[in-house]
């Protein structure tokens, strides 16, 4: 079975979100914004993504979506702790009912023996309290682009999960 295109899985989370009246916010590092991208390419997916962050420094984390310095001094900006504060940061800065976040070492350089090239964090919060992480190792081969693009689908199908499992509160 062919894996799904990103627009596809673009749509098939919005359509989930829309069907459940839910909203959608995004925190991105090393995606750049590519997941908010991917979404709002959809027409008429403003009924459904509410904003998203493209918060590539530590300072932007900061300052725009509440990560501790304690936590990034603590674990580093490319952990599943940040990843986490940096969900719940995008829901309690947004509209959002459910919010995504990645932040990753993309490449080529930037990698550590503990943080390699390819290392990505993802997360997904929903404002009934679920928060969902997951660890990737991808292929430092795809390149750049390439993780970038895994990570942008990883977080899509995060979201969906979320979407179509999250409580509606009455």
């Amino acid at each position: 079975m062919p894996e799904i295109s990103l627009p596809a899985l673009s749509r098939r989370v919005l359509a989930a979100a829309r069907a459940r009246g839910l909203r959608i916010a995004t925190a991105e590092s090393c995606t750049g914004g590519m997941v908010a991208m991917n979404l709002t390419a959809i027409a008429g997916s403003s009924d459904v993504v509410d904003r998203g962050f493209v918060t590539y420094s530590n300072a932007a984390k900061m300052a725009m979506l509440g990560v501790p310095e304690r936590l990034l001094a603590a674990h580093g900006a490319v952990s599943a702790e940040v990843a986490a504060a940096m969900a719940e940061g995008a829901l309690r800065a947004s509209d959002g009912d459910l919010a995504v976040s990645i932040t990753g070492v993309a490449g080529p350089g930037g990698g550590s023996t503990e943080k390699p090239v390819g290392l990505v964090h993802l997360a997904a919060a929903s404002r009934d309290g679920q928060v969902n992480r997951i660890e990737r190792r991808y292929d430092p081969a795809l390149g750049r682009t390439g993780i970038r693009r895994a990570a942008t689908r990883d977080a899509l199908l995060l979201l969906l999960g979320l979407a179509e499992n999250v409580a509606i509160s009455a």
